[in-house]
């Protein structure tokens, strides 16, 4: 009896500590230290072992190890436990296939809301939000809160989600379930896409009165909402609040751009320094907000600069976004030749951002042979874009190559492109 109790106690300890592990992301630690607890026949493992076994598996893409401890599983008879099926759910959803993960799923004999969670979680995950919905229409259990924030954080990663979104957090708060952080950071993205002022605001009181407003994420998430919906008072505001410690790459990124993103490029790059001063390593975001900042203004001299410091100072890679902006700022202060010659020496392929950047003001500044240039790399990237084409023939047109404004066109209809009259909506709430 005091072998077993020994033995138990170990268990325990040994558990404690890969739990650490897994929750510090230390996962092949983890593994590692599973490894010695299997290996050893002093104690057998029981069903709180196995879930931290495979989320190190499924964060470390381990798929073999994870059907290994599958077999080893199904032999004690623990498959069947809600929360060792959940953690095999999600390690097949993110190392094999949805579809092994489905199939898992199928076979478990007894599914609880847990298990019915990790499914939908594995759908959303991938991108596949119809089948979640599908499969929380036919639930046979009653949803949690779990169930709904992974519903709404799916749709809310869709282009036309946003609005389904917020019905199912009206949905969730008539089930007479009570919204969580998880559940406030999904909707916020939502609110973003629809420049919902009224329900960030609604958000952020709820999050006051709950005692969750504290938290430094749903803070940060709530500058660059406030920042995109052009609110900067309340984005300060909520940004000034937060303690120095608080303030990490996420806030000072989504503050500059806030101000970035509304012409007021000054203290944009002043709040740089600030976060600078602070020694707060800035990331690639941090520095899209400021080459932005830059753009808006007109500053092509402190684009090149910082984009140069982006890359010598601090060691963040540029991507075709950042060039993107440097290229805009050079063709708005028509220096069209230098903007082009930074395309070419771009590491990573231009964009149809980039390109358009360049054909934009080279109808501002009438120059015919880079509009061409960029034009035709356009009818690579963009073949159905009618934009170019148009912009292209305009370009000719302004400087009496009428002939060439007229091939443009008959080529945009020999490809069948066609021009999409504009439109505007607008959001109204009863």
């Amino acid at each position: 009896m005091g072998s077993y109790s020994s033995n138990y106690l170990r268990l325990v300890s040994y558990t404690k500590i890969l739990a650490s592990h897994v929750n510090h992301g230390r996962h092949l630690d983890a593994l590692s230290l599973f490894h010695r607890l299997h290996a050893s026949s002093a104690a057998a493992l029981d069903a709180f072992v196995f879930p931290l076994a495979l989320k190190s598996c499924a964060a470390a893409h381990r798929p073999l190890l994870g059907a290994a401890i599958h077999a080893h599983v199904t032999k004690l008879s623990f498959v069947s436990n809600p929360f060792v099926a959940c953690a095999f759910v999600d390690m097949y959803g993110k190392c094999v296939s949805v579809s092994s993960a489905r199939q898992l799923f199928d076979e478990i004999p007894h599914r609880n809301v847990v298990v019915w969670n990790a499914m939908i979680s594995t759908y959303t995950h991938a991108g596949r939000v119809a089948d979640a919905l599908g499969l929380f229409e036919v639930m046979d259990v009653e949803p949690n809160a779990s169930t709904f924030n992974a519903i709404i954080s799916g749709l809310s990663g869709l282009e036309d989600g946003s609005f389904k979104a917020l019905s199912f957090y009206r949905r969730m708060g008539e089930a007479g379930l009570k919204q969580n952080l998880i559940t406030l950071l999904a909707l916020l993205r939502a609110c973003v896409d629809l420049a919902a002022l009224n329900l960030i605001k609604e958000i952020h009181g709820y999050a006051i009165r709950n005692g969750i407003d504290p938290h430094p994420h749903l803070m940060s998430c709530l500058v660059e909402a406030y920042g995109r919906c052009g609110c900067i008072v309340n984005a300060q505001c909520v940004f000034d609040s937060m303690s120095t410690s608080e303030r990490d790459v996420v806030a000072w990124s989504s503050l500059i751009s806030a101000y970035a993103l509304h012409g007021d490029a000054a203290t944009a790059l002043e709040t740089f320094k600030q976060m600078e001063m602070e020694k707060v390593q800035p990331d690639g975001i941090t520095f899209l907000g400021v080459l932005k900042a830059c753009s808006h203004a007109g500053l092509a001299d402190e684009a090149l600069g910082y984009l140069g410091r982006m890359c010598m100072d601090y060691g963040v890679e540029a991507t075709s976004d950042h060039y993107s902006c440097v290229v805009d700022v050079l063709s708005r202060a028509g220096r069209l030749n230098e903007a082009y010659e930074v395309i070419n020496g771009m590491p990573v392929r231009a964009t149809a951002k980039t390109w358009g950047a360049l054909l934009g003001a080279c109808r501002t500044y009438g120059e015919v042979e880079l509009a061409e240039i960029a034009g035709r790399a356009l009818f690579e990237l963009e073949p159905d874009n009618p934009a170019n084409y148009v912009l292209l023939a305009r370009i000719y047109a302004s400087v009496g190559r009428h002939e060439e404004a007229q091939r443009m066109r008959r080529e945009m209809n020999e490809r069948g492109v066609k021009s999409v009259p504009g439109s505007s909506w607008v959001v109204y709430q009863v």
